[in-house]
């Protein structure tokens, strides 16, 4: 977390969350949802603004953080914006190089071994991670498949509830009463 972020976090303590104004879709990218948006529909059927600014998204990435209950969001500055989530907190991107290594990076750059793979009922390729849990990018499927071809990884089967549940993470955090 950013120097000044947890500064603001001391100097303002009590500032109030704020839950559907930040979503991050199965390709990991980072969406804006005003209150018009978030009227027209859930994510992710209707997105929003897709977060283009480089020095926003990389602020965004370096503050990004789940709670106890596993509730993801961004800390900005004082206030926790929970996020969510299409499919997962984490997507992995792959290449040759790095499952030569047996490491994946994350979409906010970050790299971690593989610790298992999974398959859901939609054929979605997961990973777990010391991270935790994320999906393959889909336009990494054919690395994916080389990496179980070459017995890296041997997905199983589980539905995507049930990998929700076991790795803790909650997609749609709701206002607490």
């Amino acid at each position: 977390m950013d120097a000044i972020v947890e500064a603001a976090l001391k100097k303002w303590p009590n500032v109030p969350h704020c839950h559907g104004w930040l979503a991050l879709d199965a390709r990991g990218d980072w969406y804006m949802r005003d209150e018009r948006i978030q009227a027209a529909g859930p994510f992710p059927l209707v997105k929003g603004s897709r977060v283009t600014h480089e020095k926003l998204r990389q602020f965004i990435e370096r503050n990004y953080a789940a709670d106890e209950s596993g509730c993801w969001f961004f800390q900005n500055g004082p206030q926790r914006v929970y996020l969510q989530l299409e499919a997962a907190p984490w997507v992995f991107r792959l290449d040759a190089g790095l499952l030569g290594d047996g490491l994946v990076h994350t979409h906010t750059g970050l790299s971690c071994p593989v610790d298992a793979s999974w398959l859901d009922e939609q054929d979605r390729l997961f990973l777990s991670t010391p991270l935790g849990l994320g999906l393959v990018h889909s336009m990494d499927m054919d690395w994916a498949a080389q990496a179980v071809e070459l017995g890296l990884w041997a997905p199983m089967p589980l539905t995507h509830t049930e990998l929700l549940q076991r790795y803790c993470v909650v997609l749609q955090p709701m206002v607490k009463a």
